[in-house]
């Protein structure tokens, strides 16, 4: 299992006071000197966290490669055409959302999707798409000519967090899975199948599978039980045990846990 390790919030930390600390590049070295086998970030329209330098610098300078998460802006598609990462990873966005909140409309944003991806093809970038882990989804990614799908495990982490941790009692409770255990339950497995079923259609049609979003070291060992998925990108969780870890250790650890 590959691991691509999302730095985005370091640059959220720093962005918090607006100063040069901590510094991107002294996570980017860390991560890859820690066992990791790939860079995410993600350069959203409002340059919340990872600015157009940090993207720049960051695909310099790094001994790896680098996942770049975008939207289908053609201001955004524009820099990732001059920045040409490793790898481009279509993502859908809001202003207003905190966090990534579901996958790709892959269908109701079928042109601009198309574009980007032969815009992003025509600078000889792999595309990978952010998707839901449904069938449907995972044929028009094929369709559409992209190489890789990531599903979005959200939902799932959501489900698993509210089934089991403090979550539930906590401010940030998801109101709409305040549910009895036994219905968390069932909700669980159905993720789970679904997410299984999205990557091995996905693999069967010749599409690589990678999962993310709200995995931590408590729920990815389920991710580890699907064969098909050969990448996992997480962030948040490593960088939040790194604060009381280490970011070394965080990484190497989450890297342990993704090691069949």
């Amino acid at each position: 299992m590959k691991l691509g390790v999302n730095i985005d919030h370091v640059a959220v930390l720093r962005e918090a006071r607006k100063v040069n600390d901590p510094d991107i590049l002294n996570a980017l070295f860390v991560a890859c000197q820690s066992g990791t086998d790939q860079i995410t970030i993600h350069l959203r329209e409002d340059r919340r966290h990872i600015q157009d330098a940090d993207a720049y610098s960051i695909i310099k300078h790094s001994a790896l490669p680098v996942n770049l998460e975008c939207s289908i802006n053609k201001s955004i598609l524009e820099i990732v055409t001059d920045l040409k990462p490793h790898r481009a990873t279509l993502v859908p966005e809001k202003r207003e959302e905190v966090t990534t909140e579901g996958g790709l409309d892959v269908f109701g944003y079928e042109d601009e999707i198309n574009y980007a991806i032969e815009l992003l093809h025509d600078y000889i970038i792999p595309v990978s798409l952010f998707i839901d882990p449904t069938i449907e989804a995972v044929e028009k990614s094929k369709a559409l000519g992209a190489e890789m799908v990531e599903l979005h495990t959200g939902s799932f982490a959501n489900i698993y967090a509210m089934l089991n941790s403090s979550l539930s009692h906590s401010n940030h409770s998801v109101k709409e899975l305040q549910l009895p255990r036994y219905e968390l339950s069932i909700r669980l497995e159905k993720s789970l199948t679904a997410i299984t079923q999205a990557a091995k259609h996905a693999k069967k049609i010749g599409l690589e599978v990678a999962a993310g979003h709200g995995l931590n070291y408590h729920n990815v060992h389920e991710m580890m039980k699907i064969a098909e998925i050969t990448e996992l990108n997480i962030g948040q969780s490593i960088i939040a045990k790194s604060v009381f870890s280490g970011l070394a250790e965080a990484v190497r650890e989450m890297k342990r846990l993704t090691t069949r």
